[in-house]
């Protein structure tokens, strides 16, 4: 059996991989584990919970809390807030511990469960393999008043909405904005951040029932919110998904700005304020060649990590830095928070905007884009990539053959069974051609 925690929490299919008893279970185990590491010492226990809006995430909740007040932790319940929000309120509410139900820009019928510590920071891997090895073990739980309380976190969603709106340096005044919030857990903190920033709000995708999330919006599906953009003759469109840690663009001409391109703004903004940590961004092997160009030609240096948004945090946490980020549009500003957090990215990128008076598309070409192919290779035995010989020599001589124009990255997803191939070149046909090539390798593995 692999390790039950992924690259980001507990995920699966809910009510069959993800069930109220391994939600109970993962959640008494938490309490143990941190328990037995001091974390609550000298004190009663309080742990934050929230989550998003899938149908699934009401059983989860329940079992989450259940587990939680049976080892002797009062909880909160935020109820549908944004993954950031609960990192930044399990700090700001002096919690122990914060619990986000969410499967961020997977379908409805897939859930999650991630967990923070007391400073908002996701669980470290020792930890993590702690809570596993305790899953389902025989334990004396507390009874009479060891038990836990239960109570709803009134003004939650205010705190949050007022906090990122003391992080911008300007007022969006006069910009048409039009946001699609994936009917997700961003459906009502962003239009309300926004508007209360200055900004004249147009909103899709901001009806969850439950079911939706995710379906034909949000970041994942930019074609609605590219429509809308042109439609409203706004100034910009915001994407989030579902858990809203994300966050692309739209100009107002319908064109995409994803988040390498995003990052590359922000940064740039960032080292002209004297607030870029060492003049350097942090980014993952994913981003596209044509960032890493634009940061060399601005003078800010890049430090490159393997996919996932846990790997940029350890390495801006270990290296003193303040911002980094992924194509994906899961963008981190240490200065203001703990993990990536698409509402406050969307926010700064139009700060930029409104800061510059120059439109989005004007913004965006601090960097020249490489056309990039990623084809997903799904059936395969994930571990065969790293190990095997004819793909190995396929790679070599893909590299060889696009020279110092392109380059090539082949890596198994670390929260779907499936291996990604990815292809830059100075044509998308030539992109394409090798990206097709090398999946056909994979394929075959």
């Amino acid at each position: 059996m692999g390790r039950l925690f992924g690259t980001d929490g507990v995920r699966g299919v809910a009510g069959r991989d993800l069930t109220a008893r391994l939600a109970m279970d993962l959640s008494v185990a938490a309490a143990r584990v941190l328990g037995e590491a001091g974390a609550f010492e000298g004190h009663r226990p309080v742990a934050v919970v929230g989550r998003d809006p899938r149908a699934s995430g009401e059983f989860l909740e329940a079992a989450v809390v259940a587990g939680l007040a049976e080892a002797g932790v009062d909880v909160l319940r935020l109820g549908v807030l944004p993954t950031p929000a609960v990192a930044y309120l399990t700090h700001t509410l002096d919690a122990d511990l914060g619990v986000m139900l969410s499967a961020s820009h997977n379908p409805a019928p897939d859930n999650g469960i991630k967990f923070f510590d007391r400073s908002g920071y996701k669980l470290a891997d020792e930890i993590e393999d702690s809570i596993e090895a305790h899953l389902g073990e025989d334990w004396d739980p507390p009874t009479g008043a060891g038990v836990g309380r239960v109570r709803d976190a009134y003004g939650a969603v205010e705190q949050y909405v007022a906090h990122l709106l003391s992080t911008l340096p300007v007022s969006l005044d006069g910009l048409r904005v039009v946001v699609d919030c994936a009917h997700g857990a961003a459906s009502s903190v962003a239009p309300e951040a926004l508007r209360r920033a200055g900004a004249e709000v147009v909103t899709i995708g901001a009806a969850p029932d439950g079911l939706n999330i995710n379906a034909g919006c949000g970041s994942t599906h930019l074609e609605a919110l590219q429509a809308e953009v042109v439609r409203q003759g706004a100034d910009a469109g915001i994407a989030h998904d579902g858990d809203a840690d994300r966050c692309l663009a739209v100009t107002a001409a319908g064109e995409v700005v994803d988040g390498d391109q995003i990052m590359a703004i922000l940064a740039t903004e960032l080292r002209e304020a004297g607030r870029l940590a060492k003049d350097t961004v942090v980014a993952t092997v994913m981003s596209n060649l044509g960032f890493k160009l634009a940061m060399r030609e601005t003078g800010i240096g890049m430090v490159e990590t393997a996919v996932g948004d846990r790997y940029v945090l350890e390495a801006m946490r270990e290296g003193g830095y303040t911002f980094g980020g992924e194509q994906s549009g899961h963008v981190i500003m240490l200065d203001h928070a703990t993990t990536g957090d698409g509402v406050l990215t969307g926010l700064h990128l139009l700060a930029a905007m409104a800061r510059r008076g120059h439109p989005l598309d004007e913004l965006a070409k601090v960097m020249n884009r490489l056309p990039q192919v990623l084809i997903n290779v799904r059936g395969v035995d994930k571990s065969k990539a790293a190990s095997s010989p004819e793909l190995a020599a396929a790679i070599a001589e893909a590299e060889t053959e696009l020279g110092d124009g392109g380059r090539v990255l082949i890596r198994p997803s670390g929260t779907e069974p499936m291996v990604r191939v990815m292809v830059e070149a100075g044509t998308h046909d030539r992109a394409q051609a090798v990206a097709e090539r090398l999946a056909a390798v994979v394929g075959g593995l």
